[in-house]
């Protein structure tokens, strides 16, 4: 009998992305669109705010394009800006394979942003925006948010079109305020966390699944004796 035929498959190998892991990006993708924006940006006023000497800290520019790719994405917890960058490829891309924690990401927004946030952000719309790189489409839901459509972002709104430059900056400090509220989800959730995570180690795991697997043999062998008492009954009839 012919046997299935399976590719080779490790999960330890020594590298799971190419050396370039650009080559996993699409040219078109927005991820290269926020990336190459923000590499225009003139970033001084958040430079300054970083104190002289001491441990090195992330490239400011790094931490833009990984913010703002996330609230173009809806994206406004620091938390889930943290577990895109552990998994998902855009932001490894955007963030050269560095994994800030939510700290790191919330301390970055709030501090070195607190100025500069509402200039910077409305610079990336705009310039999208001349670029051709958004599209302003009617939308029939509730609340603003900005969605990626066909390699495009397209602010959605409630019955109505911006036609013009002052609704456009109002959405922008709309979503600026949502922002604001996933930064507060995130400190409330911090100091309410009092149990944490649940973590199983190896030797538990491995109970665990022992456990089940018993569980599901008892029950075959429960099937099979139920089956052979049913035969045995219906032949003694």
């Amino acid at each position: 009998m012919a046997r299935a035929i399976f590719k080779d498959y490790s999960q330890n190998q020594l590298s799971c992305f190419p050396a370039d892991l650009g080559s996993l990006i699409a040219e078109s993708s927005p991820a290269r669109i926020v990336s190459m924006v923000v590499d225009k940006l003139d970033v001084s006023e958040v430079v300054r705010t970083y104190k002289f000497g001491g441990a090195s800290s992330y490239h400011p520019k790094m931490m833009l394009k990984v913010v703002f790719y996330a609230y173009m994405n809806n994206i406004f917890s620091c938390r889930r800006i943290e577990k895109q960058l552990k998994e998902n490829i855009n932001y490894m891309w955007l963030s050269g394979m560095q994994y800030p924690d939510y700290h790191t990401i919330n301390n970055f927004r709030s501090l070195h942003l607190k100025d500069t946030i509402t200039k910077l952000f409305t610079q990336v719309v705009l310039m999208l925006c001349d670029m051709g790189c958004l599209s302003l489409e009617e939308s029939y839901v509730d609340g603003t948010k900005i969605e990626a459509r066909s390699n495009k972002y397209t602010f959605v709104w409630k019955k109505n079109i911006v036609r013009n430059r002052n609704k456009l900056l109002e959405k922008i400090k709309n979503i600026l305020t949502q922002i604001d509220e996933g930064i507060a989800q995130d400190l409330n959730y911090e100091s309410d966390d009092t149990k944490g995570t649940p973590v199983f180690d190896k030797e538990t795991l491995l109970k665990k699944i022992g456990e089940i697997n018993e569980e599901n043999l008892d029950k075959s062998k429960k099937k099979s004796l139920e089956a052979v008492e049913g035969k045995a009954s219906a032949e003694a009839q």
